[in-house]
């Protein structure tokens, strides 16, 4: 088992975007649990049916600016302390490169642009689905897919977990890789079930999302010059 947690890349400009991303997500998330506690249960369906992605209902129960609110807003909602803590380490390891490479404007849009890419991912794959989708792992994984495309030869720190936990440097193209082919041996395997858990295909989506935006995005930048 592999866990990165810093990686030797430096960068040239200060990610204002990437920190202002980090904080957002943790003070929605702040708020959300706010919100859930004094409210009870009600509440919590209440910010659900209005504010999480649920495919099914989309411009059906909701109208459009209904349904187009939840692609923005679920990308800063979150299940739990470990489903944000997870998202925002990945986030804070590759989004600064990202960010430095792109500029701080692009950047937001790039970002922005990924979450809506794995959001139509997970819809095009059950479209009736009534399991609100939440979290930035969508558009985090978008950031992953630019890093593996731009940086592939970065070297990561990860902890590596095999009968004893060692601190190991390897390139960013394994790391990246090998999470990919987790997503898409972890979708495919979760096709046709009817449950709750993890989104796998709106990380593929936002991986695949990551990799043409950044390289539509880069080539403006680079004509611009």
């Amino acid at each position: 088992m592999l866990i990165p947690f810093k990686d030797d890349n430096p960068t040239r400009r200060t990610p204002y975007v990437t920190y202002g991303l980090i904080g957002l997500n943790v003070g929605i998330f702040l708020l959300q649990s706010l919100i859930s506690t004094a409210g009870g249960r009600g509440a919590y369906n209440y910010l659900m049916a209005h504010f999480a992605l649920i495919p099914g209902f989309l411009f059906s129960e909701l109208g459009v600016i209904g349904s187009i609110v939840p692609f923005f807003s679920s990308l800063f909602m979150h299940g739990g302390l470990m489903h944000l803590g997870g998202n925002l380490l990945y986030l804070w390891i590759f989004g600064d490169n990202i960010e430095s490479e792109l500029g701080h404007g692009k950047f937001l849009l790039f970002y922005l642009l990924c979450g809506i890419g794995a959001s139509l991912t997970q819809i095009a794959i059950d479209y009736q689905s009534t399991i609100p989708i939440i979290g930035a792992s969508g558009a985090i994984s978008g950031v992953l897919g630019a890093y593996y495309l731009r940086f592939p030869n970065a070297r990561v720190a990860v902890l590596f977990f095999f009968f004893l936990i060692q601190i190991i440097w390897v390139p960013a193209k394994l790391v990246l890789g090998i999470w990919f082919a987790m997503q898409i041996f972890s979708g495919l395997g979760s096709i046709g079930s009817t449950g709750g858990g993890v989104a796998w295909f709106a990380h593929i989506g936002g991986f695949v999302a990551g990799i043409v935006f950044f390289n539509l995005l880069y080539g403006l930048r680079i004509q611009s010059k």
